[in-house]
């Protein structure tokens, strides 16, 4: 299963990071990637930080067991339990790229503070504010299965965290700046990452 781990985070990586960005710039001339923001030690600087080091040490967990220097957890080594693992990661890969799709030209990894984007409320957004990230972490909660070893927990654990930290103290944020009243109102009806969940009161409205 670790081979087939490496396998999917490689198919990931290439469709959702490489070929996103290559088609948004040949639509626009911008990659879409904004980088890491704010200062270091910040809630943005860990934000950021904290997603880049959780994929790597996503990748390094499973490429570990294959290499025999960490043994799962014998407990989820039951062959159901991998094939679940497996049908999570491939959804998780086609639930990204549709999220992105549904996204268009708003589509980006980061934030630019100066920058102003549209407000997607359209297709799957309109059902959950971030399809994206819920998608990659039914994507690494599928691969953390596929290879149950405690290297691979710990960095779906820092993943979950640090997009939690991403989306409230990074994304939220700058979105209600930018959008105002209506960033407001699409809060209170739609659900941060699984419907009806995470919905937050309008300030304007209350």
């Amino acid at each position: 299963m670790a081979v087939t781990a490496l396998i999917l985070y490689l198919i990931f990586g290439v469709l959702a990071f490489g070929w996103r960005s290559w088609i948004r710039y040949r639509r626009s001339g911008s990659t879409g990637f904004r980088g890491i923001h704010g200062k270091p030690g910040s809630l943005e600087w860990w934000a950021g930080v904290g997603f880049i080091m959780a994929i790597i040490v996503g990748v390094a967990a499973p490429a570990a067991q294959l290499l025999g220097f960490l043994t799962p957890v014998a407990a989820l080594q039951n062959p159901w339990i991998q094939a679940l693992g497996t049908v999570l990661a491939v959804t998780g890969i086609a639930a990204t790229l549709y999220a992105q799709l549904d996204m268009g030209e708003s589509w980006r990894i980061g934030v630019d503070p100066g920058e102003t984007t549209a407000l997607v409320r359209h297709g799957v957004f309109g059902t959950v504010r971030n399809p994206i990230f819920t998608a990659m972490v039914v994507f690494a909660g599928g691969i953390t299965v596929m290879t149950p070893n405690p290297i691979a927990l710990s960095a779906f654990i820092v993943l979950w965290a640090t997009i939690e930290l991403q989306v409230r103290a990074v994304e939220e944020p700058y979105l209600r700046r930018t959008h105002g009243e209506a960033y407001g109102d699409y809060c209170a009806t739609v659900g941060r990452f699984v419907p009806g969940i995470g919905r937050t009161e309008n300030p304007v409205t209350r």
